[in-house]
């Protein structure tokens, strides 16, 4: 194993390695991953994404990347936005893309329909196919802690990003009080597992899911990464008692 293990779950792994595993992690709960988002989070990760879109406020003619985008949520989101926009004041279509490492969520984002004016491709988010300083707004959802090397990821997204281009980082994180974090975890490990096993027929994806949550940065960790990556004027807003929370950076 290199020096600087990459963690899968509750393992290290070669980093070298993790992108295949997460491959698999993903191939296997694509064609229900937006159920189990629902049964996961009761519902409520519906609510944490419309604040992220209300707020990145996509405007008409922005390019606006949704990394990690998989099944599409966020840049659906995205569209309406700039669309309900474009229609108060006029302007250019805004242009949405999503870029997923996995192949299959991708399929499943676009098998869903309703997205002629979305721009779907297969990309690491470490090493985007998009142009320096083209997008006027970058997010990710929910998919920050798959990325092998997260520096990086974020020094991706600062690259693509213009000048006054904001950055949204949308993840479970650590929750605020140790009572909570008792019944989260107590939930996370007992419950979302054993709903994988019965709704997608898959528990060990859903391990890794809950314990890439716990080794993830948490909230200040997070806001100091973005720092470092060149972000400006960073900010943390906590949902759901930090269950989940949503860092916002500018390009400056």
């Amino acid at each position: 194993m290199s020096e600087r293990a990459a963690s899968f779950g509750n393992r290290d792994v070669d980093p070298a390695e993790k992108p295949r595993l997460v491959r698999g992690v993903f191939d296997s709960v694509a064609r229900r991953y937006d159920l189990m988002n629902d049964l996961m989070s009761g519902g409520v990760h519906r609510l944490w994404k419309n604040a992220a879109a209300a707020r990145l406020n996509p405007q008409p003619g922005e390019t606006i990347v949704d990394c990690a985008g998989g099944t599409g949520d966020m840049a659906r989101r995205f569209q309406a936005l700039a669309e309900a926009a474009r229609r108060r004041r006029g302007g250019p279509p805004a242009e949405v893309v999503v870029v997923d490492f996995n192949e299959r969520m991708i399929q499943a984002g676009r098998a869903r329909g309703g997205d002629e004016q979305i721009l779907w491709t297969v990309g690491d988010a470490q090493a985007l196919p998009i142009p320096t300083a083209r997008a006027h707004g970058y997010c990710i959802a929910f998919g920050l802690r798959n990325v092998t090397d997260i520096a990086q990821g974020l020094r991706e997204a600062r690259r693509v990003l213009r000048p006054g281009g904001r950055f949204l980082c949308l993840e479970f994180s650590r929750p605020s009080t140790e009572a909570i974090r008792r019944l989260y975890d107590a939930y996370s490990f007992r419950v979302i597992p054993a709903v994988g096993a019965v709704v997608a027929r898959d528990r060990e994806s859903y391990d890794y899911l809950v314990e890439s949550i716990r080794r993830f940065p948490d909230q200040a960790a997070l806001a100091a990464l973005m720092s470092e990556a060149g972000f400006a004027r960073v900010s943390v807003t906590n949902f759901s008692a930090g269950v989940c929370a949503l860092h916002q950076g500018w390009a400056i």
